[in-house]
Order: C-alpha cells, then structure tokens, then sequence
C-alpha cells in the first residue's frame, strides 16, 4: 500500500460512509450547532469521529485497541451494535443485544477464510431486541485476513452493506499502517544491531591492547582508559531506545576517541565547535559515532603526519547543523555513490550507508548525508537534524550498572 494510496483511503472512506450517516441524522434532525449545511456538519462529524478512531488502531488489533474504536466505528455507520474480531475470537461488543454474540462467532470461519463480506439474518428470542440483522465486512491487510468488523442493524440493508464493506477498508488501512510502523521499528533495531556488529574488532583488540601496556608503567591511565573503554561498550550495546541526544552521542564519541588517542598520540588532533543550545537534540542512537569512527580511519590512512578532525554543530534555526570534516584521503566520488547506494560495501562503507538510511527513514530523503570528497582531499560530512520531530523521542539517561 502505497503512502498516497493510504492518505487517499483515509480522506476519502469516511466520507463515503458519510452518506448513510447523513441519512441516519436527515431522518432526525438535529441541531447544527452553527456549522452551515446538512451535508458540511455530516461531512465533519464523519471526519472528526474518524479522526478519534484512527489512533487506537494505529497500534493494531487487539483486545484494548479495538475497544477503544469501536464505539466511534459504530458512530460512523450509525448502527444499533458494532463488535470487531481478529481471526480467532470476538475482541469486542459495543451496542445492544450482545446475546448474538455466540450466534455471530458461529458465522464467522466463512468470511475470515474467504475474505469476502457476507450478510445474515439473526435468530433472537427477545422481541424487543433492535438487532436483527448482521454484516461481515473482513479486515484484510495486504491480501490477509485479520479479522472482522460485524455491524448489527434492525433491519436488511443494501446501503449498511456497502457503509461497513468502506469503513472495514478503512480500519483495514489504519492496520497496515500499523504493520508499517511495526516494520519501521523492526528495521531500525536491525540497523542498529548492524552498526554494533560492526564495532571493529580490531579497535577492541587494539584498545585492550593499550590498556594493557599502562597497567605496569602507568596504573592509573591505564584505569581511566579501562573506565572510558566500558563507558564506551555499555552505551553502544544499550538495549533500550531508538533515539537519543546529541548531547549523550558527543559523550560515547569522547569516550571512542580518548581510547584512539592513547593509541596514536599526537597524530591525532580533534577540535569540536558545539552550540550549547543544541546539546538536547534528539537523534537516531550511533548516529555520528560511525561518521567520527569513519573519519578517523581515512583521516589516519596513509598518513605519517598528524590527522586533523574537526566536528561541529550549530543551531539553523528549526535544524541543528552537524559537521564532521577530516583531511585524510579522501575518497572517489563514483565509490562513494555506490556505497551510499548499497551497491558496494568496502571496509569502514557500511557505517555511512548505515547512518544514511536511517536518517532519511526518520526525517525524510532530504535529511541525508551531505558527503563532500575527493582522492587526497579529505571528506566533509554534513547533517541536518530537526529539532522537533512526531515520534523522535530520546531514550531514557543511562545510569551506571
């Protein structure tokens, strides 16, 4: 389901559905509550009952969510009793005449292996029971049933049974948005097990290495090189939060390069330029860990002399600006394409594909890395990160173990 497939559904469904709603409220008429015609005060209603409806199924079908949707559902169709199942077992009744409950359970396995609605009169031995007839309009994501949206009216309907069919469309579009967002998180956790998978062995065998040679000359450096070690390894292994700030990811990147210092000296030199005012920017977690990682390796590559980084970051008004900038070898632009493109992934290429695309999943295709390089001249790459962005949200502040 495309992303303008799924707006166009979610505009246009409910005002379908609107239709018999306004046929509902034109049989008895209201008050319009000074919001113009008929048809202007049902399209609204529609669409804000709608709106309500949507976010509890924005978290998938289950027993919570469909009970909170159910009662704006049944207000978009405007029957007597509405109840919604997922493939095994009725989730929830909102209406009268939840007697019919075994009866419509038993009607069930039909729709849900078919996917195709279905229509039935309903037994009842209570005379004054409304709910005499029921509609089946399955639940479908991406050809596969989920479950069901039943609408129990007193009488036969051709008009409730194309209402129901649109709004179970409906419903079923704000589930695969769910799925989708289910998918986005999953993606984003494989990523970052990724990027922790590639913390290079080598940088752990090197650093421990270090560490070692101080324990007899220098006890105490070789202490604060072991706590800036575990410092660094608690919070890139962390297990909890997709998110976190620029302020926490500055913290592990001093951690990561006082440990390359112990190890080069004074062949490295980093200067950091950082604007105070952005330090609480939320950011996908080992954002810039990976870009630093980078830069220094091609800053170190081939070089006898000193490699020179400088990072920094600046408030842009609704951005914070990130720039990460080495002057070591530099790299061809045609390599870096395909590397960026997922076509190639030599040593120390995946981290920046990496970075890359969980960037643009979070903020949007232009919100990638902005990569200046050529052969022997170093590598400028740049950042923009919103400071406000719907869902982005640091995890909570690390606490020593």
């Amino acid at each position: 389901m495309t992303g303008f497939l799924a707006g166009l559904l979610v505009a246009v469904l409910p005002l379908l559905a609107a239709g018999f709603w306004l046929g509902r409220r034109t049989a008895r008429p209201e008050s319009l509550g000074g919001l113009g015609t008929p048809v202007e005060h049902a399209t609204f209603e529609t669409l804000h009952t709608a709106s309500l409806a949507a976010p509890p199924l924005r978290a998938g079908l289950t027993e919570e969510t469909a009970r909170r949707s159910a009662r704006r559902l049944r207000t978009l169709l405007g029957t007597d009793a509405l109840c919604l199942t997922d493939h095994e077992r009725l989730l929830v009744w909102d209406g009268v005449g939840d007697h019919h409950r075994t009866e419509i359970t038993e009607r069930l396995s039909g729709p849900l292996e078919s996917g195709r609605g279905e229509a039935f009169r309903l037994h009842c031995e209570y005379p004054d029971c409304p709910v005499r007839w029921a509609v089946v309009a399955p639940l479908t994501v991406d050809d596969r049933v989920h479950g069901a949206l039943i609408a129990c009216a007193p009488r036969e309907s051709a008009v409730l049974v194309r209402a129901a069919g649109e709004v179970a469309r409906w419903v079923s579009v704000q589930l695969e948005l769910a799925d989708l967002d289910r998918s986005r998180t999953r993606l984003i956790e494989a990523e970052i097990r990724a990027l922790r998978a590639q913390i290079s062995p080598h940088f752990i065998f090197n650093s421990l290495a270090v560490i070692a040679s101080f324990v007899r000359t220098d006890p105490e450096r070789a202490r604060e090189l072991l706590l800036e070690f575990a410092d660094f390894t608690r919070y890139s292994f962390r297990r909890h939060g997709d998110f976190t700030t620029l302020a926490d990811e500055l913290h592990a990147i001093d951690h990561y390069l006082a440990l390359v210092r112990a190890r080069f000296g004074d062949r490295l030199a980093v200067t950091l330029q950082i604007a105070p005012e952005v330090l609480p920017v939320t950011l996908p977690f080992l954002c810039l860990q990976p870009l630093v990682e980078n830069a220094v390796k091609h800053g170190l590559e081939g070089k006898t002399g000193t490699c020179r980084i400088q990072i920094t970051a600046q408030d842009e008004g609704a951005e914070a600006l990130v720039v990460i900038e080495d002057d070591g070898a530099g790299m061809d632009p045609g390599l870096l394409r395909r590397i960026l493109a997922g076509e190639t992934s030599p040593s120390g290429g995946i981290g920046l594909s990496n970075v890359d695309d969980r960037l643009r999943q979070v903020y949007g295709d232009d919100h990638g890395l902005v990569i200046e390089t050529a052969p022997g001249a170093g590598m400028r790459i740049t950042a923009r990160l919103p400071k406000y962005q719907p869902g982005v949200h640091p995890a909570a502040r690390l606490t020593p173990e």
